[in-house]
Formats: structure tokens, C-alpha cells, sequence
């Protein structure tokens, strides 16, 4: 399996627009943040999409994907969905809509805002299939399994993907850890975390949350994502233990 990290920035990114970089070192280019999104690809090619992310037309260019094969979604905030149109040129050459799949919530909300991507319009096709993530156990040849996670007073959908007896966690906008959470991501060989901030956040992990469920989950190695301008790669680097790193765009690592 591998992971790519398509974006690992807060909602407004790193810089914020005003070229405000806050605490992060503008000469570290691992501090240019864009919207946080990641890819999982399965030993044979098979590629998930996590979140239709702002900025996900410049991610995928940047890293070189041309092809998915399904998209699942973590929740209907702006920065997560608002990239949605970008699926289009995803879809032409196949024959068939992307599968697409969201907890119940969420596939109401997007279908509510975004109708036209999964019934087409004015002669367009439909570019994505949206369904249930409870009917799904498998996409693209990666077995899919999740949890919601409390998100100040709304919900979010947690990921594991798993092939070939290796495995990656997907934890981004929580504000609180469940024991739900815990066993999914137990034992998982990279979790990738949200660590908005140092201080507390009503809706977000702050860092030592995060360094709390990556404990409580024993992850083999942990990857901390959702950064915001207070958060300086070379910073985070010297502060985390050696199996937790601060995430950048275009990360990859290889299971």
C-alpha cells in the first residue's frame, strides 16, 4: 500500500491569503500548506480519493494522478467538499460514474448542494455514484472500514484501509477521542491525524490530543495533518517522538 498526502493544511491554508505565514518558517517549503486531503493506493494500482478537497486540482497535477478508482468523503464542510467539480475530469475515459461513498449525513448534504455530480445535468454525465458507506466493505481491492468521531457539535467520518495485512488510519477533524475510535485505528501501521494547533480547539484535535490517540491506538508511525500557521515543520520535528512526523504536501510513504 501506499499513502499520499494531497494536502495538509487547515481550512484557510498555510499561507493564509495577506501572505500570512504566522509562526511557519516561509523558506521551509514543507510549510506551504494547501487543503487537507490524502490518497491510499493498493498494492495492485487501485487508488482511493479521501475528500474532495479546495485545492484538488493543483494537488493531483502536483503529484501526477490522472485516475481514481472510488472517493469517499469524511464530512460536507467547505474545505473537504468544495473541490467536487475536479472529479469531472477524473470521469472522462471511464464507463461508468466514480463510485463515491459518505456516512448518511454527509450523502444527504452532498447530494443536497452538489446534485448535478451524481445525476448529471443538461446532457453531462453523471460524474459520481454516491452510496452508503455501510453498504461498502471493499473499494478499489482496499477493504474500507470507519466510525464517526465527534466534531464540536457535528460529526465526521474516521477511515482504515486495509490490504495485504498492512494498514493506514484516516482521523481528521475530531475534537474528542471515543473508544470507537481506539479499536479502529488499533495496532494501524501509519495514522494520520489531525493536529490543528497546540492549544485546545472547540471543533479540532490540538497536538496533544493527537499524541494521545496515536498512543492509545499504538500506531507503528503517525503523520500529523490539518496544520495551521502556528505550526512549523522543522518545530513539530524536534518536539514529536521519533515515530510521529508532521505531514506535508506530497508526502508519500510506501507500506
Amino acid at each position: 500500500m501506499k499513502l499520499i498526502v494531497l494536502g495538509s493544511g487547515t481550512s484557510t491554508g498555510v499561507p493564509r491569503i495577506g501572505n500570512d505565514w504566522g509562526e511557519c518558517d516561509p523558506d521551509e517549503p514543507r510549510n506551504r500548506r494547501t487543503r487537507v486531503a490524502i490518497m491510499v493506493e493498493g498494492g495492485d494500482g487501485g487508488r482511493i480519493l479521501v475528500d474532495t478537497p479546495t485545492d484538488l486540482r493543483h494537488q493531483l497535477l502536483a503529484t501526477g494522478i490522472g485516475r481514481i478508482d472510488g472517493v469517499v468523503w469524511t464530512h460536507d464542510h467547505a474545505d473537504h467538499t468544495h473541490g467536487i467539480d475536479d472529479l469531472r475530469p477524473l470521469r472522462m475515459g471511464r464507463g461508468a460514474p466514480i463510485p463515491g461513498y459518505a456516512a448518511d449525513e454527509t450523502v444527504r448534504r452532498l447530494r443536497q448542494r452538489f446534485g448535478y455530480v451524481f445525476a448529471g445535468q443538461h446532457g453531462y454525465p453523471t460524474i459520481c455514484n454516491l452510496d452508503n458507506l455501510d453498504r461498502v466493505r471493499m473499494v478499489a481491492g482496499i477493504g474500507v472500514s470507519h466510525c464517526q468521531m465527534p466534531h464540536g457539535p457535528a460529526q465526521t467520518t474516521a477511515f482504515r484501509f486495509d490490504q495485504g495485512g498492512k494498514s493506514i488510519g484516516y482521523a481528521t477533524d475530531f475534537s474528542a477521542i471515543t473508544g470507537e475510535m481506539v479499536a479502529l485505528f488499533a495496532r494501524v501501521d501509519v495514522l494520520v491525524v489531525d493536529a490543528l494547533r497546540r492549544q485546545p480547539h472547540p471543533t479540532h484535535a490540538h497536538l496533544a490530543m493527537s499524541l494521545e490517540l496515536i498512543e492509545a491506538c499504538r500506531a507503528g508511525r503517525a503523520v500529523l495533518t490539518h496544520l495551521d500557521k502556528s505550526m512549523d515543520y522543522r518545530t513539530l520535528c524536534d518536539e514529536t517522538p521519533a515515530h510521529v512526523e508532521p505531514g506535508y504536501d506530497g508526502l508519500e510513504i510506501a507500506l
